[in-house]
């Protein structure tokens, strides 16, 4: 039992530091010029006590809350690894490049908000994989490319509620004749 018991442990610890570092990455590729991220601390065992992360029972990050907190940079593709993350809101920033396709891996995903800021490039085909996405939010960056079919299916067959691509120069569009869907806004 006590076996178990410390196995269990080792797990949670060894998660939160794959996460931390993950994270320790994300904050060495962005300015922030208004130190809000200096408290995430790669000394720090876990970073389930880091201001604008929030974790599960298990020490898992299920949320990065870093609205309107004026960094800039781009995102890094190991974001894609944190398993349980639930919202992304990075939203009023100034983050750039593209959107890294391995934020199709985070199946759990239920909103993300990367509208205002500077991103550019297409929506990556990997979305399709974010059954449980309700809100994607990206609009007002400088996106481009044809809608992908993937995040027409999003609207039709997932559980999407709101999806706004307004403010980019996407071409093509989505009939908004699910009833599910509250907004989807392209223009």
């Amino acid at each position: 039992m006590v076996i178990l018991i410390l196995s269990l442990l080792m797990a949670s610890l060894v998660s939160a530091n794959l996460e931390g570092d993950i994270l320790i990455d994300q904050r060495a590729a962005w300015q922030d010029p208004n130190n809000v991220l200096q408290g995430w601390d790669a000394t720090l065992l876990n970073p389930c006590t880091w201001l604008h992360v929030t974790c599960n029972i298990d020490n898992q990050v299920t949320r990065l809350d870093l609205g309107n907190a004026s960094i800039s940079g781009p995102l890094i593709p190991q974001l894609g690894m944190l398993a349980k993350l639930q919202y992304l809101e990075l939203q009023e920033n100034k983050i750039s490049g593209s959107i890294p396709a391995s934020l199709g891996n985070l199946t759990g995903l239920v909103s993300l908000d990367l509208y205002m800021n500077q991103l550019s490039g297409p929506i990556p085909s990997s979305f399709a994989n974010l059954n449980s996405l309700q809100y994607l939010r990206l609009n007002e960056n400088n996106l481009s490319g044809i809608i992908p079919s993937e995040v027409r299916d999003l609207v039709f067959f997932g559980s999407l509620v709101q999806l706004n691509l307004s403010g980019n120069s996407f071409m093509g569009g989505i009939r908004n004749s699910h009833q599910r869907v509250i907004t989807v806004s392209l223009d």
